[in-house]
């Protein structure tokens, strides 16, 4: 028994180390990127030893791919669950401010926040080998979009609701990174609601085929 709840508490340390190098880690990235960011730097921010680094994550780089994917999950599963939690009457306009909610957060918060997202989008360009085990989760957060979009778009087949999901989310990376995220980030929570939601609906809607 006392044996048990040494190796518990030994592990529950061991992770508390892990995350505060992986927050650690995040913060110094978003605010200088991976070429300006030390191992040295990350370890005496997270109150941690070096050896720590090589125990729990192997190399600088593997700590570093490690920490922006653990923001890219959590970015993922805000996304799944303002999904989740539209009703079945959900318009076209609330599936939009449903997806593109996350981003409206970061880009409402700025600073650090902000900073992380424009990080994240700028890595998901050419994901680190491992990230793959992050698919389930992109195709959990398609699939609640592309259920709540079908009622709203009845002509539309599944693969191009799934092509449309897809360029939706490539345009909130994209806001992020481009100069008009730093515009958007500069007006209130609502004025960017008002200004986005009605762009990513019309991303979704698309066009309709008798259109000219």
């Amino acid at each position: 028994m006392v044996r048990a709840k040494k190796m518990d508490l030994r592990r529950e340390a061991g992770q508390r180390t892990r995350d505060g190098l992986q927050t650690a880690a995040l913060e110094l990235l978003a605010q200088r990127g991976q070429e300006g960011v030390t191992l040295r730097e990350i370890t005496d921010r997270a109150g941690a030893n070096v050896a720590a680094v090589s125990y729990h994550f192997g190399s600088l780089k593997a700590l570093c791919d490690s920490a922006i994917e653990h923001a890219l999950e959590q970015y993922l599963d805000e996304k799944i669950l303002e999904l989740d939690s539209l009703p079945s009457t959900a318009t076209l306009h609330d599936v939009a401010a449903a997806f593109a909610r996350p981003m409206v957060r970061a880009l409402a918060a700025g600073g650090q926040d902000l900073a992380v997202m424009r990080t994240v989008a700028r890595v998901g360009i050419d994901p680190p080998q491992g990230w793959d085990r992050l698919d389930g989760k992109f195709d959990q957060s398609r699939r609640g979009a592309v259920r709540a979009l079908a009622p709203n778009l009845p002509g539309v087949d599944e693969e191009e609701l799934n092509f449309r999901t897809r360029c939706a989310a490539g345009l909130l990376n994209w806001l992020a990174l481009a100069p008009i995220g730093t515009e958007l980030a500069a007006m209130s929570a609502e004025q960017i609601e008002r200004q986005l939601f009605p762009v990513v609906a019309g991303a979704f809607r698309g066009h309709a085929p008798t259109d000219r």
